[in-house]
This record gives structure tokens, C-alpha cells and sequence, in this order.
């Protein structure tokens, strides 16, 4: 797992949707505190599978408008969220689109991809001391329920959430929710989620050393437990080792896949930062009856717990969570800052995996892939923080293991504009 990664996770393990500011006693009022942002994506893709699956083409603009009022002030204080998203279809390949490949957008009753898709939603807040109660539509970044927004336009849940900061270095969430709109559809209720139920938090022992245990139970699908440990070691010349553990325990109901199978998923990583540079070893497991399922798995239906609930160290195009898979990672980063290019990193991953159980008796199979990033921030004047982000994946898996994952090539292409309007 890459420093950029690792540090994208402690951050979403200590905040959560609506952003939580120091307390309700240093409330400025509801516009006071209130925000006002633009985010536009501009967002390529290309999967050119080598067999069985049709290759998939997609390519769209996107716009996500967010407003974050404050709290109004007193003992309880009262705010709203909200946002409106619409995306344009630019391409779509000759028709190489739609759920199960890229998924910018849905496929309609026509078997015509859609041109467009939009879609709104608001969450009243209420905050009490560092105690925030919040229902409506939201984008939860839990690990147990992370939304996706690795496309072109984010997931959303409509439910309830409480995020509660009262003891310091503790966080602490609990929520249910009863609605999944997918993020290539406008239905409210696109996800076929029946509800979720997530229960959990992080503790900040201390500056070094960080703590996380969540539980989720997703109606008619599973129940899930993860568990994270993460230390950073720091070293001469501000050089750092950062050690993680990241894991799954996942209990299927029998109702969905007709056995109640389990698995057991976790990763190990170990990554030294020193200077421009930093190194990444990781080592992940997959044990049990069946793989690791999240998101929407094709063969059962929906799971409902977002697309990118799997925060685990070999995840990048292929997430390596097979039946009995083992997989090994070698990751490199470079900052580019030091040679008078600020804004500038590359960031390279090699993971093979081994011991594939793919469910068709041939035997154990094996898949690989090399991942490649780069990406620019543009670090001042009228474009300061658009970002563009080339990232290329080769992905090669054995005979025996194609019931399970496809060989392909994948490649993408963000550009990504944040701007503070309010």
C-alpha cells in the first residue's frame, strides 16, 4: 500500500459526512460556517479485457455541487447538506458501456446507454457538544460503508448517521441505512439495498499509534467486522515507517447464497518514506468458503455496502480477494518536489497473487498486475488544485483461475477541478 493511500485511509477513519467542525460551543451560526463548492470531473476510462468479457469504453463530464451550512448556535444546533450532480455522456465506446464494465452510465430499457445523468439530495444535521445526529441523503466514508467515487460521479445513502467526537482521539459512528443510489443511475433507491446497519470508530492512542474496529450488517446479504492497527515509526532525517493491518470477517446469509459462506481477509503492509521516495512491502490473505464480496457482486446481485469498501493494501484494479488467495506487493512512490516540480508524483505497484480457488476444480490459479500513476496539482494561479491523474493497469491471470478475474489493460485519465465558491 502507497504512502498516498495509507494516509487517505487515517484520514476518512477520523471524519465522516457532514464534516465535523471543533464543537457546537464554537458554532459562528448557520451561514456563517456555511460552504459553497464545485467539483468537476472530467473522466476517462478503457478496459481492453483479452478474453471472455467485451472490452469497455466510457467517457463523460461531471459536475457535483455541495453545500455545508453551519450550525445554528444554542445548546443544539440545526444545519443542512446538500448537493446536486449531473454528468454528460462525451463517449461510450460504440456502445461498450453500462453496468458490469466502467458503469459512468446505466444501459436503458432500449439497450441504448444513457447520455446523461443527474441526481440531488439533502441531509438535515443536528450537533450537540461534538456529537453530530444527521438524516438524509450522505456519502459515508466508513470502512465497513465507503460510497464510491472512483467514476465519474460519487454513490450516495439515505439514512441515518451519528458521528461523535465527546472523548479527544476518539471517533465513534453508528448508522442505518435504507436506500443505495448507485452512482451511474438516478433512482434514489437504484442500489437494491434493503438497509445497513454500521457500528464503530477509531481511537488516536497517540501520535504514532491509531486503532479502528467497525461492524456492518447489511439486510438479506452478510454481516461484516473490520479491524485496523496502524503505527508510524518515525526515523533520522524525518524518515518514516509506517506499519499496517487491515481485516475482514465476513459471514454470508444462507438466504442470499444458499450455504452462509464465510471469509476471512487481510493485508500486512510495511512502508518507509524517506525523502522524495517511499517503498511499500505487503503481503494479503483470503481464507474461507468464498471470496470477498462488496459492492455490486455480479453473480449474487447487490451487496449494497458501496464500491469501494474493501480498504485493504493490494486493492488497485484487481482487489486480489479471491477464494484461498495470496498475494504479495511491491509499491514505489516519488515526489517530484525536490527536483522544482511541486505537484508532481508517480506512484508504481507490482502484486502477484497465488492459491486461487476460482470454483471450477482445475486446480490453483494465479493472476498479476503492474499499476502505474501520475499525477499533477496544479499548485497556484486561476486552475490552483486541478489535478490530472494518468494511471495505467496490466492485469494477466492463469487458465485456471479466468472464472474468477480476466486478463486486460486498463487505463484512465481524471481531471479533476475542485473550487470554493462560498
Amino acid at each position: 500500500m502507497t504512502k498516498y493511500k495509507l494516509s487517505a485511509i487515517a484520514l476518512a477513519l477520523m471524519t465522516s459526512v457532514p464534516a465535523l467542525a471543533a464543537g457546537q460551543a464554537d458554532s459562528k451560526g448557520f451561514v456563517e460556517d456555511s460552504s459553497l463548492d464545485l467539483f468537476l470531473r472530467n473522466a476517462y476510462m478503457n478496459r481492453d479485457y483479452k478474453h471472455g468479457a467485451d472490452d469497455k469504453v466510457e467517457w463523460g463530464q461531471g459536475a457535483v455541487l455541495t453545500f455545508n451550512s453551519g450550525f445554528t448556535q444554542g445548546v443544539v444546533g440545526f444545519g443542512v447538506d446538500a448537493f446536486g450532480q449531473y454528468a454528460v455522456r462525451l463517449d461510450s465506446g460504440r456502445g461498450r458501456a453500462g453496468a458490469g464494465g466502467i458503469d459512468f452510465f446505466m444501459i436503458d430499457n432500449n439497450g441504448d446507454v444513457e447520455k446523461d445523468v443527474a441526481h440531488a439530495g439533502a441531509a438535515i444535521k443536528a450537533r450537540f457538544s461534538n456529537t453530530v445526529l444527521s438524516y438524509g441523503d450522505q456519502q459515508p466514508a466508513l470502512p465497513v460503508l465507503s460510497h464510491d467515487n472512483s467514476r465519474l460521479l460519487p454513490e450516495a445513502y439515505t439514512g441515518t448517521m451519528i458521528t461523535s467526537n465527546e472523548i479527544d482521539g476518539l471517533t465513534v459512528h453508528a448508522g442505518r441505512f435504507h436506500a443505495q443510489h448507485r452512482k451511474s443511475d438516478e433512482g434514489r433507491d437504484s442500489g437494491g439495498l434493503k438497509s445497513i446497519e454500521v457500528l464503530g470508530g477509531s481511537y488516536q492512542f497517540s501520535d504514532n499509534f491509531r486503532a479502528a474496529l467497525y461492524a456492518s450488517d447489511v439486510e438479506d446479504r452478510l454481516k461484516r467486522q473490520y479491524a485496523n492497527l496502524n503505527y508510524v515509526l518515525p526515523m533520522d532525517q524525518n524518515d518514516t515507517l509506517t506499519l499496517d493491518f487491515s481485516g475482514y470477517r465476513t459471514k454470508q446469509d444462507k438466504d442470499w447464497d444458499g450455504s452462509g459462506d464465510r471469509n476471512n481477509l487481510w493485508s500486512l503492509s510495511a512502508n518507509y518514506a524517506t525523502g522524495p521516495h517511499d517503498f511499500t512491502v505487503a503481503y494479503q490473505r483470503s481464507s474461507g468458503d468464498t471470496g470477498y464480496n462488496y459492492g455490486f457482486y455480479q453473480n449474487q446481485g447487490a451487496v449494497g455496502d458501496g464500491g469501494t469498501t474493501i480498504w485493504v493494501a493490494n486493492s488497485f484494479w484487481s482487489d486480489f480477494n479471491a477464494e484461498d488467495e495470496r498475494s504479495w506487493q511491491f509499491g514505489y512512490g516519488h515526489d517530484f518536489t525536490q527536483y522544482g516540480i511541486p505537484g508532481l508524483s508517480y506512484n508504481f505497484a507490482y502484486i502477484y497473487g497465488t492459491d486461487i480457488n476460482d470454483g471450477t476444480g482445475r486446480g490453483s490459479g494465479s493472476e498479476r498486475e503492474i499499476f502505474n500513476q501520475l499525477k499533477y496539482v496544479v499548485q497556484s494561479g486561476a486552475a490552483k488544485d486541478m489535478s490530472i491523474r494518468l494511471r495505467s493497469s496490466f492485469l494477466r491471470v492463469s487458465n485456471n483461475a479466468s472464472a474468477y478475474n480476466d486478463d486486460g489493460n486498463e487505463v484512465r485519465i481524471f481531471v479533476d477541478f475542485p473550487m470554493n465558491i462560498l
